[in-house]
């Protein structure tokens, strides 16, 4: 079985602690993402499964075995970068096949593998190129290809899309999601682009700060988040946070203490919490509603054919959607 499980995992820099007591398990033949702002210690949790860098604490097994300190070779994963890591100066084929080379597996082993990957991968017609002579997708796929070639049951992807503009990653996250089902790889992928953790993930394992905020599936993180920092960063546009003290019915409740209220769930009514409109944007379909609840800024998604009125209006939500978070920030059932 070639599942992972990271244990209190923790990776210190001097007196920084850029990941710290990470725990969590990648079950065989899924595809978990590591989702987080720039510098959650997301890509260097995925280094360190990849053994790329040297672990301060805390224990890793891929496929049953500790490979805590083992190098990186005995990881037994492939890993596809935010930069290919293509040679500039080899051709498409020589690209693919160059570990094989290195690990010296035969010629006649590494053009099964290599043909395996072009039809795969639709690269039989670039073998030839150069990475110069290749578009940014078509890099993707090289790079993919020699993971792919490597045969290696566990696949750790940093952020490979990041480089691609939107219509091409769009597509590419379905061939890589498509890609991981057919093949049955196990897959971590680094990423801080909530699309692209919410459309390919079979669990999302958000960071801050070193930490983990929350293990969930895409559809769990969005309808139940476990702290004011998963409701803000998960949703486009994010989740409404309103002090209690400003709606009825929850006066009482301590100092510091949050509604939470997707844009989606909140309609202009005759009553409910009042609020002054201060702008709003037309998107086709859709429109953004912008007004503000005392101190807080709130947004309310609605049809763009709904006339929106200037000035005071009151804003609607049934109590079922309602998410209501301590003063620590934490989820409160």
């Amino acid at each position: 079985m070639s599942g992972i499980q990271v244990s209190d995992l923790s990776k210190r820099w001097g007196t920084v602690n850029a990941v710290h007591q990470v725990s969590f398990e990648v079950e065989p033949g899924t595809l978990t993402v590591l989702l987080g702002p720039s510098g959650c210690g997301k890509s260097t949790t995925l280094r360190l499964i990849a053994g790329l860098d040297e672990v301060s604490s805390g224990t890793i097994r891929i496929s049953g075995r500790d490979v805590t300190n083992a190098s990186p070779a005995d990881h037994g994963v492939a890993m596809v970068f935010q930069s290919y890591a293509l040679f500039p100066h080899l051709t498409v084929k020589e690209n693919i096949i160059f570990g094989l080379r290195v690990r010296r597996v035969d010629a006649a082993e590494r053009e099964r593998r290599l043909k395996r990957a072009c039809e795969i991968l639709n690269l039989g017609e670039l073998l030839d190129r150069t990475p110069n002579q290749l578009s940014g997708g078509q890099q993707q796929r090289v790079a993919l290809g020699r993971a792919i070639v490597a045969e290696a049951p566990v696949c750790l992807m940093d952020e490979p899309l990041s480089n691609l503009d939107a219509k091409l990653r769009a597509s590419m996250r379905v061939e890589i999601r498509e890609l991981q089902q057919r093949l049955g790889l196990t897959m971590v992928y680094v990423t801080h682009d909530q699309v692209e953790a919410m459309t390919m993930a079979d669990k999302i394992v958000v960071m801050n700060q070193g930490r983990i905020e929350q293990i969930a599936s895409p559809r769990e993180l969005y309808s139940s988040p476990a702290t004011t920092f998963c409701a803000r960063f998960i949703g486009t546009p994010p989740m409404n946070l309103i002090p209690a003290h400003h709606v009825h019915g929850y006066e009482r409740l301590p100092d510091g203490c949050l509604i939470g209220v997707r844009p989606e769930d909140i309609t202009l009514g005759n009553e409910g919490v009042e609020a002054v409109v201060e702008s709003v944007e037309y998107l086709g379909a859709d429109e953004l509603v912008a007004a503000r609840i005392g101190d807080a800024k709130v947004i309310v998604r609605q049809p763009a054919r709904s006339k929106t009125p200037q000035g005071t209006i009151r804003l609607v939500w049934p109590q079922t959607v309602a998410h209501l978070f301590g003063p620590d920030g934490r989820r409160l059932d």
